[in-house]
């Protein structure tokens, strides 16, 4: 489905992190890659693929199981959570992100982050983008009120409740297949700039496809 400019402007916008604002992901893949080759496992691109979006606990028991590595999830963690630190310091913004966060901001549209990523990981993620620490709202994959990561909606709910919305008057800014799914169940509007390596067949019909952030009908602003 397209997105068309006739719809009316959101309430808020409920924005991803890795892959979306940050090209951070393919910096998460080598870590992954690179942990489970320490224990003698290889990681294909269509495996590494379905880790997008997901939390740091699901993808690591995910690994383990399809690759069969005799370790524990906390294990590999204490190998790939160092290796992905080091490697996203050096992130670079996602084509069209800078623009729509300062023109939402501009147009005094609340917005919140909903991502999988922890706490920690998220500020040393956003430490070197000045223009990202004006969305103050932030929910964590590892927040206490968060039950379920994505694909499950618990992230997207909780970011707009905590703007005070309805879900349903949000806007959903995604990647993953994960992340889409979530922000689809949890009632907003979806826009997905997708992930390297999918097409729009891998993604739910509802979603609005951009081909970049800098591709929101923002007509009205």
């Amino acid at each position: 489905m397209e997105a068309s400019s006739g719809k009316a402007m959101p309430a808020g916008c409920l924005f991803d992190l890795d892959g979306l604002l940050l090209d951070t992901e393919p910096l998460h893949g080598q870590a992954w890659a690179e942990a489970v080759g320490q224990f003698g496992g290889s990681a294909s691109t269509e495996l590494l693929l379905q880790l997008r979006g997901r939390n740091k606990f699901d993808n690591a028991s995910g690994l383990i199981e399809a690759l069969k590595l005799p370790v524990s999830v906390e294990q590999l963690l204490a190998v790939q959570q160092p290796l992905a630190r080091a490697k996203v310091r050096e992130a670079q913004a996602m084509p069209g992100a800078e623009w729509l966060v300062q023109r939402l901001r501009s147009a005094a549209v609340p917005m919140a982050i909903a991502t999988s990523s922890g706490r920690e990981a998220v500020e040393i993620k956003l430490a070197p983008h000045r223009w990202l620490q004006s969305i103050a709202v932030r929910v964590h994959g590892d927040d206490p009120e968060i039950q379920q990561g994505k694909p499950a909606p618990d992230l997207f709910i909780e970011a707009a409740r905590r703007l005070d919305l309805d879900p349903r008057q949000c806007w959903a800014f995604e990647d993953s297949q994960a992340g889409a799914q979530a922000a689809l169940s949890a009632g907003c509007r979806v826009f997905v700039v997708p992930a390297e390596g999918l097409s729009r067949s891998d993604y739910p019909s509802a979603v609005h496809w951009l081909e970049s952030l800098s591709e929101t009908p923002l007509d009205q602003l």
